[in-house]
């Protein structure tokens, strides 16, 4: 028999998701305000790139974050490194506050597309460089494909990006047997259901292949992922590919999906390395203290 409670509970968290951000919002006004608040050393729109790091870097948080939490750690691991770095918000819902990311994928794209404009004029920069988390790592591939991206995109990297779509560890194979909840997702949080593997918005984006010539793409992705399943469809095919296994670079990191671009420095080690490869150092668990 199956263990029903184990395989409905991930599945009526989606569902409750899509359900309660759409609510009207409750949030007190300090923690609606939060997500705007003024980040501490980036989006500093008078940083002008260097010489060594000539390209500014825009970070795209993930599902359910905003430009601020989602990069508490590695907006400043990259700004003491010299780079400037700009973070937006998107995906918003009307009456939901501080969390993000939930709105059409594709409108998200343009989204980026307005902000990477706006970053380049501020900082005169002719490309920019694009680190997501979740879903954050795969929208920017609906810009540079559709959108004219590869023209002012010189990397992409994606740490535990749902490039591929996501099972939930097959959870989301049990959407047809729950009348009207495809639907639910697909009206109240349309981000959730274009990214669950086989979506129409998956198959539109990954047609033709996985990359476009020009830019650099790197993933960094974790075994232990619990929410971006199978962690291997998180990998990219093409030329100018990386994928890398965070535990191939440190056996010993145990970190999951929110953890892995939340604060892990192994993989903002990693991030590094793909942003400056010239300059690349090896990756190790020594990297958690570098």
């Amino acid at each position: 028999m199956l263990p029903w409670k184990r395989v409905l509970r991930p599945l009526a968290a989606l569902l409750l998701t899509a359900a309660a951000v759409t609510a009207p919002a409750t949030t007190a006004q300090a923690t609606a305000q939060a997500a705007g608040a003024p980040s501490s050393g980036w989006n500093d729109y008078s940083c002008k790139p260097s010489a060594a790091h000539p390209r500014p870097v825009v970070l795209v948080h993930g599902t359910l974050g905003n430009s601020v939490d989602n990069w508490l750690g590695l907006a400043p691991y990259l700004k003491v490194r010299g780079y400037c770095v700009f973070s937006l918000d998107y995906g918003q819902l009307e009456g939901v506050p501080f969390f993000h990311g939930l709105g059409p994928v594709e409108k998200s794209a343009g989204q980026l597309k307005d902000f990477v404009d706006k970053v380049l004029a501020a900082t005169g920069a002719a490309e920019t460089d694009v680190v997501g988390h979740s879903q954050g790592g795969m929208l920017p591939r609906y810009y540079l494909r559709f959108l004219g991206g590869a023209a002012k995109v010189n990397a992409l990297v994606g740490i535990a990006p749902s490039n591929h779509g996501t099972t939930l560890n097959g959870f989301t194979n049990l959407l047809p047997y729950f009348p009207g909840a495809e639907d639910l997702l697909a009206k109240n949080t349309p981000a959730l259901a274009d990214q669950v593997a086989g979506s129409d918005f998956l198959d539109r984006l990954n047609a033709g292949g996985d990359t476009v010539p020009g830019v650099r793409y790197t993933v960094i992705a974790t075994k232990y992922d619990q929410v971006v399943t199978p962690w291997r469809s998180q990998y990219l095919s093409g030329p100018d590919v990386r994928n890398v296994l965070l535990q191939d670079l440190c056996p010993a990191d145990l970190s999951e999906h929110v953890a892995i671009g939340l604060f892990d420095r192994i993989a903002f080690h990693e991030v590094a390395n793909a942003l400056d490869p010239a300059r690349a150092r090896p990756t190790t668990c020594a990297s958690a203290f570098d």
